[in-house]
């Protein structure tokens, strides 16, 4: 008999697109194109791996026949000139607006002559990014929104990993905060948010990416600059849509689960990120494919959760947890996150005594910028507030960081006197 299951093809990358691979953001997707269509520009929010670039690429495949979708990633830029080059880049796959930008850049791109429109990326990257300068890239900048602006329909800029521009513009590579930097990053949102009030029926923006922008922003009292966007979160998904992805994936590979074992799979996450999702399926089928069988049972899932999600690989995929953070805090404050986060691991829950005691052995560390740093650990989906204080909002990331910081670490209330 054919299987009448559904089949879904495992996710390669860090996103996911196309009918064969997307799932369960159906409602996600009507609510954010609903935003859309009613004239709101959208920032995109949640915890990592949750999945909002795919949700981005998703939404540029299906409102294509209705607006020019524009998907801009900025995850190597690191000055608002960068963030003009990578806007220009994304117009060539859209012929007519990129003649219009080729135009607008004639000075800088007018000796490659015709090659323009065949040179490799980075080189084509390289050679605007010459002829930028501190001085010119808002010019450039508002140029380029008034060539969508002016398009046969309307555009949707769709701008991934905007919040880790504005952390390099605002901290620098030394991940310092200064009052140049600070202006700086100003300047930029300012023009962004200029560009999205000006050209608001024809321009739809949705920004998005892998640390909060937000958080980054509060840190230089900026948080104003985003008042021209609706916050949309995109939460995890829920137990039965993880379920149904896990049997999807296994019809798609002809691997059956004994009884419960998709649940358990998604209870041992404790939170079904999608990323994790995938992962855990990719480690139960390639230990399927090890072992010459084609059935999952619960001991299985827990060797291989043990063995492989927590394994050397499991860290190779969930280190930009802690990646992020150093990114977003910086040298200072990363040390007493760091502290915070491994208690709660240890201990189960970050006590309010706990915190308090962990705040009183950080010297310069003020009551306001502790509990601003605990604020970005919520936001960002670490840690969420219970009744007996902070506790990991996934049990993969808790078991994981248990794993990785535990050794020799002693919690804060049992160290008694130095």
């Amino acid at each position: 008999m054919v299987s009448t299951r559904p089949t879904l093809i495992p996710a390669q990358g860090n996103w996911v697109r196309g009918r064969e691979r997307f799932w369960g953001r159906e409602t996600e997707l009507e609510l954010v194109q609903e935003r859309i269509a009613d004239g709101a520009n959208v920032l995109l929010v949640g915890q990592r791996r949750l999945g909002k670039t795919s949700l981005m690429r998703e939404l540029a495949e299906r409102l294509a026949d209705d607006y020019l979708c524009i998907f801009v990633d900025f995850e190597k830029a690191s000055t608002a000139a960068d963030a003009i080059v990578e806007l220009s880049i994304a117009l060539r796959d859209h012929k007519r607006v990129w003649t219009k930008a080729r135009e607008l850049f004639s000075n800088i791109l007018g000796k490659l002559g015709t090659g323009v429109d065949t040179i490799k990326l980075s080189e084509l990257s390289i050679t605007l990014r010459a002829g930028l300068t501190a001085g010119n890239w808002r010019s450039k900048g508002d140029e380029l929104f008034e060539i969508l602006a002016a398009a046969d329909k309307p555009a949707l800029l769709l701008m991934d990993e905007v919040p880790i521009l504005v952390n390099r513009l605002l901290k620098g590579e030394d991940l310092q905060l200064t009052d140049e930097r600070i202006q700086a990053t100003a300047e930029f949102m300012s023009w962004l948010r200029h560009n999205s009030q000006k050209h608001q029926d024809e321009v739809r923006i949705v920004l998005s990416g892998s640390i909060g922008l937000e958080p980054v922003l509060r840190q230089a009292r900026l948080t104003a600059t985003l008042n021209t966007f609706t916050s949309f979160e995109l939460p995890p998904w829920d137990t039965a849509t993880a379920v149904g992805c896990l049997d999807a994936l296994a019809a798609g590979k002809s691997i059956r689960y004994r009884d419960g074992v998709a649940e358990q799979m998604v209870e041992r996450l404790g939170c079904a990120i999608p990323h994790h999702v995938q992962m855990f399926f990719g480690h139960a089928y390639t230990w399927c494919r090890q072992h010459d069988t084609d059935e999952l049972s619960a001991e299985h899932i827990d060797a291989i959760y043990t063995n492989n999600m927590l394994g050397v690989r499991g860290h190779a995929e969930l280190t930009h947890y802690e990646d992020r953070l150093r990114l977003i805090l910086g040298d200072e404050l990363l040390t007493f996150a760091m502290e915070m986060i491994t208690e709660a691991a240890v201990k189960g829950v970050l006590t309010s005594a706990a915190y308090q005691a962990l705040q009183a052995q950080e010297d310069a560390l003020t009551s306001q910028a502790a509990n601003e740093l605990l604020r970005v650990l919520e936001h960002d989906g670490y840690l969420e507030r219970r009744d007996d204080g902070y506790v990991f909002v996934s049990r993969l990331v808790r078991d994981w960081w248990q794993a990785r910081h535990s050794f020799g670490y002693v919690p804060i209330l049992d160290r008694g006197e130095p």
